[in-house]
């Protein structure tokens, strides 16, 4: 939790539990339903990504966050079904935390938020396409809501590690920059708390 230039640190008796309660409060506000089984999902994925070497990869310039771009071409270049769907879990995954946790992390990169949201919905998209048949079809499901509704849990997850965040006028640009690439309904609202009037339709499509 940070407060100004100071970190507090919040005790929890346990990371599944902070993570799901936090999760279905960011939902409500953000008015977003899904299935339990997505939920639980999410909570489990935040869980799992809350260990930073979950997150990380091993490659030859170091310890890194793999380019979304390599892992879709690993997922591609995969041998076998199970290990392309991996891979593209792996890819929907990580995308959807960067993209949610990570989002004031890539001004002025190259590749911003708008692409882990355009590269992770599709990873899951595929991803249920592929295992709507035979008895993962309720894995699939997940999946499809994951692609389905991508923008709006990275906003819940844009909540969550942004909890104690207070904006100021010089993050409107940033903000706006998020809303006009991504359609982001929390970015939209940040805008209107800061007196920014209503943004034009959003330059992204679905």
């Amino acid at each position: 939790m940070r407060r100004g230039d100071e970190v507090q640190v919040l005790p929890v008796a346990s990371l599944p539990e902070y993570f799901r309660d936090a999760l279905q409060g960011a939902l409500a506000h953000q008015h977003v339903a899904v299935d339990d089984q997505t939920e639980q999902y999410v909570v489990n994925l935040l869980t799992l990504f809350a260990r930073s070497e979950q997150l990380f990869e091993q490659t030859a310039e170091g310890v890194r966050l793999r380019p979304a771009a390599h892992m879709l071409a690993g997922a591609l270049e995969a041998p076998s079904a199970p290990e392309r769907e991996r891979k593209l879990q792996r890819l929907g995954d990580v995308s959807l935390f960067v993209a949610g946790f990570l989002a004031h992390g890539f001004a002025r990169k190259l590749v911003d938020v708008d692409y882990h949201v355009a590269m992770g919905g599709r990873a899951y998209g595929t991803l249920a396409q592929s295992l709507a048949s035979g008895r993962r079809r309720v894995l699939a499901q997940v999946f499809a809501e994951l692609a389905a509704k991508f923008q709006p849990l990275v906003d819940a997850l844009w909540e969550i590690s942004d909890s104690a965040r207070i904006y100021s006028q010089h993050d409107v640009l940033r903000l706006y920059e998020i809303w006009l690439k991504t359609g982001s309904g929390r970015a939209r609202r940040l805008l209107g708390e800061l007196g920014v009037g209503a943004a034009p339709v959003p330059l992204h499509t679905h």
